[in-house]
């Protein structure tokens, strides 16, 4: 039996549920996700795992405290051959299910010394000083369990080699393509933004530039929800959001259905020096849809749009340099197509959750000795 577990995500997170539970259900059959939101318990017949709710979604001090025991508590109870978690919160849990004979993993999503370090919401004394001691729990814990999962090459160099594995949040190859899709030529003037909504995320910027587009019926094809109430009280406020089609939180069969009719994709986040260093997911589904993307021009992501050949670099702080490329994308359908065509094939190629999934499982079958339906 195999568990995932998570106090901080949401039960339909892509990479846990989606791909990672779905994938190690179809290969080894006992999976469950355990999460805790007040949802109630629920079972996915399509792949066959369970997911069971060990209570309601605490605030932050709670959640460490009470909720990790009652997870810690379920999760023990349960005696799973492996215990694989997903918040850093959950570290000193999880290694006293080692006490208990289980296999534990780590799934390290984030570079997380690096995202307390550059955390706005944080007072500065803590982004100073916390870190460290960050960085020296994960040391100590990743000589605790039994293997780490990482998402990039700079989070791996910081664990063991021997028992850590690279696993990419590459999209799956059909949840977001629509093989009869409307012809570019043909679709509204929209260009759009998909996923969580913020400052950092430069709502701001990306809304600006849509109003400076030559063309009134332009549109930015906001789907999302807004980090916070009040910010997206401050966007409707704004003249720019006139701009603006907003569809709020989709599903995802609702944003395979936006990006089939859009004429690209932005991922325009403020240069933070942590973002830069992660893989960027949204990137890699605007790729599977086959559409052309603009993205923030940093090494790693140029390294990614450049060889693909699939989009335009742009600084994400200089609004005309991204209605620009909008407007570029607008004007010029057939190498705009073109453009995602070749971001599709190298999807196709590489950056795939097939290829990714097929990693987890040889290291859960060579790490941790499982062994499976098939």
């Amino acid at each position: 039996m195999i568990i995932h577990f998570t106090t901080v995500h949401p039960r339909d997170d892509s990479r846990i549920r989606s791909k990672e539970v779905s994938s190690l259900a179809r290969q080894f059959g006992d999976v469950s996700l355990y999460v805790q939101d007040g949802l109630g318990d629920e079972i996915d017949v399509a792949d066959g795992y369970r997911i069971v709710d060990t209570g309601p979604r605490l605030r932050r001090i709670a959640r460490m405290t009470l909720g990790g025991w009652r997870m810690f508590r379920a999760v023990a109870r349960a005696r799973p051959k492996v215990a694989h978690f997903h918040d850093p919160e959950l570290l000193p849990w999880a290694i006293l299910l080692r006490l208990y004979g289980i296999k534990v993993v780590y799934d390290v999503h984030e570079d997380v010394p690096r995202q307390v370090r550059f955390n706005p919401t944080l007072p500065v004394i803590a982004r100073r000083f916390l870190p460290p001691f960050v960085s020296l729990a994960e040391w100590i814990g990743a000589r605790l369990i039994n293997g780490l999962i990482v998402p990039t090459t700079t989070i791996m160099n910081r664990f063991p080699p021997s028992k850590t594995a690279l696993v990419r949040n590459y999209p799956m190859l059909e949840e977001l393509h629509t093989p009869n899709a409307t012809p570019m030529r043909e679709r509204p003037l929209e260009i759009a933004y998909v996923g969580y909504i913020s400052e950092g995320r430069n709502i701001s910027g990306m809304m600006k530039a849509a109003a400076r587009l030559p063309y009134p019926e332009a549109r930015l094809r906001l789907v999302g929800e807004f980090a916070i109430a009040e910010m997206e009280q401050s966007a409707r406020a704004m003249p720019e959001w006139q701009s603006v089609r907003f569809d709020g939180w989709a599903s995802r069969q609702e944003v395979a259905d936006v990006l089939g009719n859009v004429r690209g994709g932005l991922v325009v986040i403020k240069p933070i020096a942590y973002e830069m260093l992660t893989l960027p997911i949204k990137l890699f589904e605007y790729m599977a849809a086959g559409l052309p993307v603009i993205a923030t021009d940093c090494p790693l992501w140029r390294s990614i749009v450049e060889s693909a050949g699939c989009g335009l670099l742009v600084d994400p702080l200089d609004v005309d340099a991204m209605a620009a490329a909008m407007t570029w994308i607008i004007e010029h359908p057939e190498d705009a197509q073109a453009m995602g065509e070749r971001g599709r094939f190298a999807v196709e190629a590489e950056y795939n959750w097939d290829r990714e999934s097929a990693t987890l499982i040889g290291f859960y079958r060579r790490q941790l000795g499982v062994g499976g339906i098939s």
